[in-house]
């Protein structure tokens, strides 16, 4: 039996070993074809990925003989290296070898998020010049006959048979190459929540450089166990959740169904991940929805979130990691802010939640908080090889807006000098549109976003992320946002589901719940603020809010929306 001295000399020996591992990788792989090849000749018999609910299970060596496959297809048909070839579809072990038929043979990928609509899926293929479509039959229907006719391959992603091909070109045999670091690898087109549809260029170099950064700040091995639950056309699950466990040779379980709540419990008791990438509402949904609910109809309970509060969230948090599987030791959130109410809570439940903050233009991480460097409201510190600062500060509030620099910002907007400028200093610091504080440890703090930020009466900053986080704190509320009409601050609220009978709309009984539940929110809130950014009315909306990829509301659909 080995003694503590051995057991000490292989753990060092181990942690040698995987540090001159980390060095080469960083070294050596500096775009998405070294990744490929690195990790399918490194990790041949390792399981790399499989869909839930049916679909094939691939080793990293059947991974790379598919993609081959597809490649000389596509070669046949005479796509080459630049030749921009789509994916739109949901998440499927398949979306991943769509991706690298393409990108490590010097083509350009450009992933179409699955919820996009029509016309939205047809602008993407006219702007990108895309030559061939990866969809699922379930998506086949957003793309137009026009589209359809344009292209030269399309093809079932779920069987990789061809759904349609231009015969005329198939004798035209195309050339690949090998990429270099700077080549553009994916064009991501994102509107986030203004509506001006933007193509983020992202080159080989930004993706491995944010891939490499991750490592570092939270290594992951071949033995973990990856569960995707956001879309993969999406930056943040393409870099962190399709990229990053390829490096390692660890493996990913794709969720092809929506995540709600039942499908999501069985997924990870069948799947027990260690590693998950989530946005905030999911998990605001769980504390809000089933954490909350449980701790307000127990007496127990309530005297324990009284009296013993600390003892009583790690109770929950125990049962909350059991949920997840019982193995979870990461998960990984981003994409928006989390509300302080449900971080503070995850904080004392010891749950194994981080932090990442980032942009699709940012491939995307610029900075993480992780384990002892967390704190509730920080995005933390800036990710290895990232720059961040404050631009254009305050020096009342010490408020400045985020800029970056680093290997990961984004070669700029597809066919839109326009705006790529826009998106960049004088000095070539890019500009996120984020206003943040740093605290005396060098952690960034978000207040809210530029473009969102009202201008109020008295000429003070306000902040519509502040006054909604408190509004969504009631019970009963499922989400809110924000507007400016006429200089004052009007509240749009969503109440849960099964908070008001819709069905009886314009009968009195259902006028006086509705003033009533008005009448609280605007008490609650305007209590509960500063000043300057209290409210002067409520109006409820009976639909949830139209939401991005990452489940952040798009603001400027709801500018003159009214509701009840």
């Amino acid at each position: 039996m080995a003694g503590p001295e051995n057991a000490c000399l292989i753990k060092r020996e181990t942690m040698s070993i995987l540090k001159k591992r980390s060095a080469f990788r960083e070294s050596h792989i500096d775009t998405l074809a070294k990744l490929y090849e690195y990790a399918t000749s490194s990790y041949p018999g390792n399981i790399i990925s499989r869909t839930l609910d049916g679909g094939p299970v691939y080793t990293y060596s059947e991974f790379r003989q598919k993609c081959v496959e597809l490649s000389w297809k596509m070669s046949q048909y005479g796509i080459g290296a630049s030749d921009k070839v789509a994916i739109l579809s949901q998440n499927i072990s398949n979306w991943a070898i769509a991706f690298f038929a393409t990108v490590p043979y010097g083509r350009i990928s450009i992933p179409i998020l699955p919820e996009s609509s029509a016309n939205e899926v047809t602008n993407i293929l006219n702007h990108s010049e895309s030559k061939v479509l990866f969809v699922s039959r379930k998506l086949l229907q957003n793309v137009s006959r026009e589209s359809m006719e344009r292209l030269t391959l399309v093809i079932d992603i779920e069987t990789f048979e061809e759904i349609r091909a231009d015969e005329a070109r198939f004798t035209c045999s195309a050339r690949v190459s090998d990429p270099s670091p700077d080549d553009i690898a994916t064009i991501i087109y994102t509107s986030g929540t203004t509506g001006n549809a933007k193509g983020v260029v992202l080159s080989h170099r930004n993706l491995t450089s944010c891939v490499h950064a991750c490592y570092d700040a939270c290594p992951r091995n071949g033995s973990d166990r990856w569960l995707s639950i956001l879309p993969m056309a999406h930056t943040l699950e393409l870099t962190l959740g399709m990229l990053y466990p390829m490096m390692v040779g660890a493996s990913v379980a794709y969720l092809s169904k929506t995540p709600v709540p039942s499908v999501l419990l069985r997924a990870m008791k069948e799947v027990r991940p260690t590693t998950m990438l989530s946005v905030p509402l999911i998990i605001e949904k769980i504390y809000r929805n089933s954490i909350v609910p449980t701790i307000r109809k127990s007496k127990v309970l309530s005297w324990m979130e009284q009296n013993m509060n600390a003892l009583l969230c790690r109770i929950i948090g125990h049962k909350l990691k059991k949920t997840f599987g019982g193995k979870l030791t990461f998960f990984g959130i981003g994409g928006a802010k989390l509300d302080m109410e449900v971080e503070r809570f995850l904080l004392k439940a010891g749950f194994p939640y981080a932090i990442g903050y980032g942009l699709t233009e940012t491939s995307p991480l610029l900075s993480y908080a992780l384990g002892k460097g967390r704190t509730a409201g920080s995005i933390g510190v800036p990710v290895k090889n990232v720059e961040l600062r404050l631009h254009n500060v305050n020096p009342e509030t010490g408020e400045g807006e985020i800029i970056a620099k680093g290997p990961n910002v984004m070669i700029g907007y597809y066919k839109d000098p326009k705006r790529t400028q826009e998106a960049f200093t004088e000095d070539g610091w890019f500009r996120t549109n984020d206003l943040a504080a740093i605290d005396e440890k060098g952690r960034f703090s978000i207040r809210g976003r530029l473009s969102n930020m009202i201008l109020g009466a008295s000429g003070e900053n306000v902040y519509p992320e502040e006054i909604e986080q408190v509004i969504n704190s009631i019970e009963s509320v499922n989400e809110s946002i924000i507007v400016s009409r006429g200089g004052k601050l009007v509240a749009l609220v969503n109440f849960n589901e099964d908070t008001i009978d819709w069905n009886k709309e314009g009968e009195e009984e259902f006028l006086k719940k509705i003033e009533e539940y008005r009448a609280h929110v605007l008490n609650f809130v305007n209590k509960n603020v500063k000043k300057a950014s209290q409210v002067s009315a409520v109006q409820i909306l009976r639909e949830p809010f139209e939401k991005t990829a990452t489940k952040k509301i798009r603001r400027f659909k709801y500018v003159d929306a009214v509701g009840v």
